[in-house]
């Protein structure tokens, strides 16, 4: 078992500037550890991504999951703060992470276009108004705030996965049941040919999270 980042270095006050790890986190990095046999003898990864690093929990847990040091582990937030502190993250537990303030890949692409072995995405997916999302000026309700069916940011990226992915790649998504993920699968098989599954799903309270896997028919 692997053991969950130590976050220690954190305090209260950075948890107001930057979402604290929760359930969702967790059962992300339990689809990943899931996966960590594939991960390291089938994948091999070159090059790594995780959109919306917040704390730096997940891709210091991929660092440790991969070992052996020669993937790049890049990770990008739309929150200064949180780029920082995922950096420290990785200093903390001896993993070196690569972190960029930008808006999910802006300035990416196309220098990293079919390059990704492993993308990973925990969402801003809960349900809320547009304005909600585009109004607010909390860093915090950005991290979280969806807009409508928790899509408005997800339905963004979807198009980029298709760029951004390897003949190899993996794509890990977070979601939940009001993001309609059975949709999701559908528009990413109808539109860009990827394949689908359903890798781990979880209740908190009355909130049901999955993590879907997704992968192209080259594999």
């Amino acid at each position: 078992m692997i053991p969950t980042p130590n976050l220690d270095h954190l305090s209260p006050g950075d948890y107001e500037l930057v979402y604290e790890p929760a359930e969702d986190t967790f059962l992300l990095l339990d689809a990943l550890e899931k996966d960590a046999e594939f991960l390291r003898n089938e994948i091999k990864p070159c090059i790594c991504l995780e959109i919306g690093s917040g704390t730096g929990c997940v891709s210091t847990f991929l660092g440790k999951i991969l070992g052996d040091g020669t993937a790049l582990l890049i990770c990008t937030d739309i929150n200064p703060y949180a780029s920082a502190i995922t950096n420290k993250t990785g200093y903390h537990n001896s993993i070196q992470l690569d972190s960029i303030t930008t808006n999910l890949v802006n300035g990416l692409l196309p220098r990293l276009y079919h390059s990704i072995d492993i993308l990973c995405f925990n969402p801003p997916y809960v349900v809320t108004t547009s304005d909600d999302l585009y109004l607010s000026k909390s860093i915090i309700e950005k991290a979280w705030a969806g807009g409508i069916d928790g899509r408005e940011i997800i339905d963004k990226m979807l198009p980029l996965v298709d760029k951004l992915l390897s003949d190899k790649g993996v794509f890990y998504l977070l979601l939940i049941n009001e993001n309609k993920p059975n949709e999701v699968c559908e528009i990413m098989k109808n539109n860009y040919h990827l394949q689908s599954e359903v890798l781990l799903s979880r209740l908190a309270g009355r909130e049901k999270q999955l993590i879907l896997k997704f992968w192209r028919n080259t594999r």
